[in-house]
């Protein structure tokens, strides 16, 4: 498994709305609130070897309230 990290920009009033619907999808190791450009960081676990834009978009960027998103890829944990 690969953890990559989500950032989520919701459109105003939206935030905890997002957040529910992210949580029930039961598809994040963790979720926080953020100050800043995003309200949301996500940290979520994929397969090797998953299509990684095709995960963001099928199981993320669909939940309605999401006007941004910025995903970082991992590579070596120290």
């Amino acid at each position: 498994m690969k953890p990559i990290f989500v950032q989520l920009q919701c459109a105003p009033g939206k935030t905890y709305e997002v957040a529910d619907e992210i949580y029930r999808k039961e598809i994040v190791s963790e979720m926080y609130s953020t100050s800043g450009d995003y309200d949301l960081l996500l940290k979520v676990y994929v397969e090797e070897g998953q299509d990684i834009g095709k995960f963001i978009n099928d199981n993320i960027a669909t939940v309605p309230g999401i006007s941004r998103s910025l995903t970082t890829l991992t590579f070596n944990a120290f």
